[in-house]
């Protein structure tokens, strides 16, 4: 980002505006899709007011951008609400400065709307729709009541098929807990597995089989990044090069494949409802319920 916002000569000793809000919300270890959604905010802010830099707006400066939001960007209430936060702590975390805006443009109110479910017979008849490694992971975000992000983001290590358990790490608010695996998943999973483990040694043949790491552990044990056990269960299909490593690493598979895989089974399955990747959640939720779990337990299964 260039122009009179990240230009001011009061900030030439600091870092940019955009790196300021990198740094403040890594110190504060939020998650890299919050630190994205920040820094867009923050952006389009800036940009919305002929780049003149935060310090010289002020709380009605806030408010007229999430107006525009809501009036002529037509967006939901939670992304207004987002977009708040992150100004938020634009101007209290990275610049230090008060700021004043009313509450009601601030913090719009969500509508309450029921989620989506399936019932069992409509989850059979999506899965029935998807194919190979989609059909696994929808499978294990159904079985194991996984967000799509938990279960993309599996390591080799976290699988514990012995057990019949999935340890999930970094969950939502950084949470970590331990889910159900689904003993009719266990085969399946196993041979993906296999097939995982063949790819990564070819990995390593041809100098690549990296993979990113936690900050702190790249530092503490920096070769195991190529240990099988922190690989991702599903990989992306090509590789990449790291530009600050320079290492051969594979990327999880992106959210969107999935995505996609699942509008189009639930369009073939000919159900009429919105159902997503996350409303296999909520019916692993509703289907426990359904059977007479404990809701104290369901809500531990969940995180």
């Amino acid at each position: 980002m260039t122009g009179a916002a990240l230009s001011n000569p009061q900030e030439s000793s600091r870092p940019r505006l955009l790196e300021q809000v990198r740094q403040a919300t890594r110190a504060r270890q939020f998650s890299p899709r919050t630190e994205e959604a920040y820094t867009g905010w923050v952006r389009r802010y800036v940009r919305h007011h002929g780049m003149r830099h935060p310090r010289e707006l002020d709380g009605l400066a806030v408010a007229s951008f999430l107006s525009h939001l809501a009036n002529e960007g037509k967006v939901s209430a939670a992304t207004q609400r987002q977009a708040a936060s992150a100004l938020l702590f634009l101007y209290r975390e990275v610049l230090g400065l008060p700021i004043d805006v009313p509450d009601g443009v601030l913090r719009p109110k969500r509508p309450r709307r029921l989620p989506v479910v399936l019932s069992r017979g409509e989850v059979a008849a999506v899965l029935g729709q998807l194919r190979g490694t989609n059909r696994l992971i929808a499978a294990l975000l159904y079985g194991s009541g996984l967000r799509l992000l938990e279960g993309l983001q599996l390591r080799v290590k976290d699988i514990r098929v012995e057990r019949r358990e999935l340890e999930v790490r970094a969950g939502k608010g950084g949470h970590c807990r331990m889910a159900p695996l689904p003993a009719a998943l266990v085969p399946e999973l196993a041979r993906h597995l296999a097939r995982r483990r063949a790819q990564h040694e070819q990995d390593l043949r041809h100098g690549g089989g990296w993979v990113e790491m936690p900050a702190a552990l790249a530092r503490k044990m920096p070769n195991a990044g190529q240990e099988l056990a922190w690989q991702w269960v599903f990989p992306a299909a090509r590789q990449h090069t790291d530009t600050a490593s320079g290492q051969r690493r594979r990327q999880h598979l992106h959210e969107s494949a999935l995505q996609r895989a699942m509008v189009q089974a639930v369009r073939c399955a000919g159900i009429p409802k919105r159902a997503s990747c996350h409303t296999l959640r909520h019916s692993f939720a509703t289907h426990l319920l359904e059977a007479s779990y404990d809701i104290r337990t369901v809500q531990e299964l969940l995180g």
